[in-house]
């Protein structure tokens, strides 16, 4: 039985060479960087095993207690991951040569990437109405190929209800972790804080990405157009100028209320065009936790 059609297997191939693409062309940035040396700040320390090098023994133990130990760096511990990948059908609009969903499969195939390429625990949930994929974190760097080949397979769906799988997905996730979640958050913006809220109440780290398009943001359409609703089908037949002071003025004021939540449960909220390029977005991220913003 093939569980990837020819098709499929054409589009992993690309998806991981993209992600190790990203992930190159982050780790150039990052070391270009004034920040560079993040990854590998002092944590703490373990027992020497004999046999290995004796770089990183630390000899002020050693003097004082006649025991080697050595010292363990950040990029050593244990990080357990698990990106939460939204496939709702508003995910599939895209006004130029990129869809919101191949941009959210880009940057979530980087993250697995560049998490498993320095052993940290990765593991995947996609959701649309309801949880359509789980795979269970692991440090194995051939796992990246196991969660890409999820994500090459994701679809639309006509129903679309992203809360009731991040409850469901907050109560399954028992030890403390840090989730990323990307998503276009297509949703009412209290329901939305709540099920963040769920997370944090487990106390998981929180990171999002919330995706969109330039024109979701600008409303930049020259002439009258027909607006369709890609969940419900609805047609709307509108001029666009008509309307667009009042239609930013709600969208800045739906992002405001989101970033304030997230600011104040302590979450990492980012906003994120389709039109950034994924190993900007990822160094701008890492500058950011390093200066604590």
């Amino acid at each position: 039985m093939q569980l990837l059609s020819d098709e499929n297997l054409a589009q992993l191939s690309r998806l991981q060479l993209t992600a190790k693409q990203i992930v190159e062309g982050f780790l150039i940035g990052l070391h270009k960087s004034p920040y560079h040396g993040f990854s590998v700040e002092f944590a703490d320390h373990r027992q020497y095993n004999p046999g290995e090098s004796l770089k990183n023994v630390d000899w002020k133990i050693v003097a004082r207690t006649g025991r080697y130990y050595v010292k363990r760096y950040e990029e050593e511990t244990n990080l357990r991951c698990y990106i939460l990948l939204d496939h709702s059908k508003s995910m599939f609009y895209g006004s130029g040569n990129e869809t919101k969903i191949d941009y959210a499969k880009r940057l979530a195939a980087a993250l697995a990437w560049l998490m498993n390429g320095q052993n940290d625990a990765v593991g995947l949930y996609t959701f649309n109405h309801q949880i359509t994929s789980q795979l269970a974190p692991k440090a194995v760097k051939s796992y990246t190929a196991q969660i890409i080949a999820r994500l090459v397979q994701l679809q639309p769906e006509d129903e679309t209800d992203i809360l009731t799988p991040l409850h469901s997905i907050a109560e399954m996730i028992k030890k403390r972790s840090l989730i990323v979640l990307i998503s276009d958050l297509m949703e009412d913006d209290d329901k939305i804080i709540q099920a963040l809220k769920h997370f944090r109440n487990h106390r998981h780290e929180l990171l999002v990405f919330h995706i969109f398009d330039p024109k979701e943001q600008n409303l930049d359409f020259k002439r009258e157009a027909i607006f369709i609703d890609s969940e419900t089908h609805e047609q709307l037949t509108i001029n666009p100028w008509q309307i667009k002071k009042v239609y930013q003025e709600r969208y800045d004021a739906f992002y405001s209320k989101l970033k304030d939540a997230c600011h104040q449960m302590e979450i990492d909220y980012n906003p994120v065009s389709t039109t950034v390029e994924i190993q900007q977005l990822l160094l701008q991220y890492m500058i950011k936790r390093k200066k604590g913003l």
